[in-house]
């Protein structure tokens, strides 16, 4: 099982991808691995040295019961928690999820140091895949004889 932030390479450039662990109740262990979890609109923070999943949804399915938007711990070692928090403060990034997934009965987040990507940015990606598809699309029209 595996859930993708789709969001996150388009509002972010990704610079460094990193693996954690996830501190889970029981309930919650059972919803990922069920394909509930939505990390769209989620982030991660380093508080006390320590860094946390906030605001990852995990709706409440048949007779669970947890809270859906709890901040969830996040294991790493604390000399990659130093590294990254130095970076996010000399560069100015940010840490985003970019996938929650199973490896054998554990269940890791991927999170990456990411910078803000700019609206016209953004809309420049849009159109380079607008003009890519055109072109696909001729192409699969015309018949080579």
């Amino acid at each position: 099982m595996q859930v993708i932030n789709r969001k996150a390479k388009f509002n972010y450039q990704l610079i460094e991808k990193f693996e954690a662990g996830m501190v889970l109740s029981g309930s919650e262990v059972k919803s990922i691995k069920e394909g509930h979890i939505d990390i769209s609109n989620a982030f991660a923070k380093i508080i006390n040295g320590e860094l946390f999943l906030i605001n990852a949804n995990m709706p409440i399915a048949n007779g669970l019961n947890h809270d859906p938007s709890r901040m969830r711990k996040l294991l790493m070692h604390k000399n990659e928690i130093i590294s990254i928090e130095g970076k996010i403060k000399q560069k100015k990034l940010t840490l985003v999820p970019t996938k929650v997934y199973t490896r054998g009965p554990l269940i890791k987040a991927e999170v990456a140091l990411a910078k803000t990507k700019r609206k016209f940015e953004k809309k420049e990606l849009i159109k380079k895949r607008d003009i890519k598809r055109d072109i696909e699309r001729e192409l699969r029209g015309k018949s080579l004889d």
